[in-house]
């Protein structure tokens, strides 16, 4: 009967939202598995509350929490009629000789609205190699990420806010380690299989100008194991699937969530 609700005198079957059932679906086949509890109930809200979806890139789990991405904010602003967002510099807190920026954004998500203010910085220390030079581009992102989040109330941090990721990165050399296993993911599989894997991954990494160490860490919280060898064939090729499709449609986007890889081990507040 839990699967009912009573309308009037009839009882009609309680639909559920189509995108959270894809969002389910697209994460189970991430870790080759089912989420726990928490984080289930989490996606669904964050399914049913802003229609985030996994498959688009507007969510990413991360060391087994939900971040959202700044493609997923300035797509819920869209779908929000967001009116406008307005950014300028904080030049008391910027120093350009240095590289260090701090901008401030503020978000007016309806005509009446006195707008939602958000703050990020940006410098050397807190930026990868890849991007380094664009620091007041990332300072940016991450304010506009911060004044999007409270002007739509959205509780969780954003991939672009975080400074990196704890835990050591890998050299580019690891690359060559990714696993080519069975389903079962005990390494004595298709080794052929994974070898196609790992040559197309080197692929999108030398098109599209990719940092392997950043790259690399990221498959491991892609995948959820606290190596990559020990990653399944197919978590491995959803990464890889993902990375490529992340590198086609929105570059910038990739690059800035790959920078939230980067040392040292620090972070903006979220």
């Amino acid at each position: 009967m839990d699967e009912y609700k009573e309308q009037g005198s009839r009882a009609r079957p309680r639909r559920e939202d189509p995108l959270h059932r894809e969002n389910l679906r697209f994460a189970h086949r991430l870790i080759a598995g089912r989420l726990p509890i928490r984080l289930a109930k989490s996606l669904k809200d964050l399914s049913q509350d802003f229609d985030f979806s996994l498959r688009r890139g507007e969510l990413q789990l991360l060391n087994n929490s939900w971040y959202v991405t700044h493609t997923g904010l300035l797509r819920l602003a869209r779908r929000k009629r967001c009116r406008g967002i307005h950014v300028e510099a904080v030049d008391s807190l910027c120093d350009s000789a240095a590289n260090r920026f701090v901008l401030k954004a503020t978000v007016y998500p309806s005509k009446d609205s006195s707008g939602f203010v958000g703050y990020g910085d940006a410098d050397p220390s807190n930026v990868s190699l890849l991007v380094r030079g664009a620091e007041m581009r990332i300072a940016e992102t991450r304010a506009v990420n911060r004044a999007l989040r409270k002007a739509y109330g959205i509780g969780i941090c954003s991939v672009e806010e975080i400074g990196s990721s704890p835990g050591p990165l890998a050299t580019a050399s690891d690359l060559h380690k990714f696993p080519p296993q069975n389903t079962n993911g005990n390494g004595n599989g298709n080794r052929g299989a994974g070898h196609k894997v790992r040559d197309r991954l080197c692929q999108i990494i030398r098109q599209h100008k990719l940092d392997p160490e950043l790259v690399k860490a990221y498959a491991v919280d892609f995948c959820g194991t606290k190596a990559l060898k020990d990653a399944t064939r197919e978590q491995v090729e959803s990464f890889v699937q993902q990375l490529a499709e992340a590198a086609k449609k929105d570059r910038d986007g990739l690059l800035c969530q790959l920078n939230s890889y980067a040392p040292p081990s620090q972070a903006v507040a979220g």
